[in-house]
């Protein structure tokens, strides 16, 4: 099997796969934290991934997203309980690829910690010791590693300098690094020119000269360790136009601009963002939203002309939507990589319906 790496300078854009709690609540599991699926409902966590793989994914996420001790202690869990999540939810994982047969590459999902950081806040009155962030992400990160994922995904970054501390974690396993940031809209008022930052007002090119700088990393540089950036996840309530696959070509741009203003090479683009707006069903409770996968599927070309090489879905995204992301970036005719009809009528139907994924 090629490494991930070799699969990302090979071939074109990889499939990566949607949102994960979205799926669970979809299927009526519903927990004070997602991560604790892992040892709670294991078997709807493999038909998770299972599904991601039979629509096409190249790259799935483990569901680790909040398996951070800090996350783990606010939902009653013991601190040292990290660990073992995170080494079953690559199990859960590795047991999905294993039965579908096909090469799948698994990223260890690495989520932002619940509240700002010191380094952001400027005390720890209020925001979490930087100390106690990068224990935390150790605990989580080399689990993961230990356990045998691909690679390392830093995602849903609210702060570059906590993203930075956790990419300075994940380089010592000596694993491909990719980071991502979720950002907001933002204008310069002077020229006009949109800017997307994130909570602590941090941009695409925030983070490459935080990587850079060496202060979250003893002086060492982590950009020769980051492999991937991109942004993932927003949604902007009340610009439409700034949610979902246009927030991801416009960040995708912002982020292609960055590197080359900057002169840094090799670095691949990444971009998975929600599925439009969420919306409350009153009748039901449920949430849903407001971009199909037919919807999302036509910005595809876009995104992968922007320069994105991994494409994928955050909140709201499910199989239906990968399913139909993978036939975009396969031509959307004849058969696709797996030797499937790429435009079978059953599929058709499932992702051109007005469906709604939670």
């Amino acid at each position: 099997m090629k490494t991930f790496l070799e699969s990302l300078e090979a071939s074109g854009p990889l499939v990566y796969d949607g949102g994960f709690g979205s799926e669970l609540f979809k299927g009526r599991i519903e927990l004070t934290n997602s991560a604790l699926a892992n040892e709670l409902h294991p078997d709807a966590v493999v038909d998770i991934h299972a599904a991601y793989i039979e629509a096409g994914t190249d790259v799935i996420g483990t569901n680790t997203f909040v398996a951070s001790p800090l996350h783990l202690e606010m939902a009653g869990k013991a601190a040292n309980d990290a660990g073992k999540i995170a080494r079953l939810s690559v199990e859960h994982a590795k047991t999905a690829v294993e039965r579908s047969g096909r090469e799948v590459h698994i990223a260890g999902s690495v989520g932002p910690s619940p509240g700002a950081i010191e380094s952001d806040a400027g005390d720890t009155v209020f925001g979490i010791a930087d100390a106690k962030v990068r224990a935390a992400h150790e605990q989580v990160i080399h689990a993961l590693a230990d356990a045998g994922v691909d690679l390392i995904c830093i995602e849903t970054m609210f702060s570059a300098k906590e993203a930075a501390i956790a990419a300075d974690v994940a380089r010592k396993t000596g694993l491909p690094v990719a980071i991502n940031l979720t950002c907001k809209y933002t204008k310069d008022r002077k020229t006009g020119e949109v800017v997307y930052r994130t909570d602590w007002g941090h941009s695409a090119g925030d983070l490459l000269d935080f990587l850079g700088s060496g202060e979250f990393s003893d002086g060492d540089d982590l950009l020769g360790h980051v492999r991937v950036v991109g942004m993932n996840c927003g949604a902007e309530t009340r610009r439409v136009e700034h949610t979902g696959m246009a927030y991801a070509i416009h960040g995708v741009r912002q982020f292609r601009e960055a590197l080359s203003s900057r002169g840094i090479n090799g670095v691949m683009l990444m971009a998975y963002p929600n599925a439009g707006l969420p919306q409350l069903e009153r009748k039901t409770g449920r949430t849903t939203y407001s971009l199909t996968a037919d919807d999302m599927a036509a910005f595809v070309p876009g995104l992968i002309e922007a320069g994105a090489s991994i494409i994928g879905g955050c909140c709201g995204t499910g199989p239906l939507h990968i399913r139909a992301f993978h036939r975009m970036m396969n031509g959307g005719f004849g058969k696709d990589r797996y030797g499937r009809d790429a435009n079978d009528a059953r599929d058709r139907k499932n992702a051109g319906g007005r469906h709604r994924e939670r």
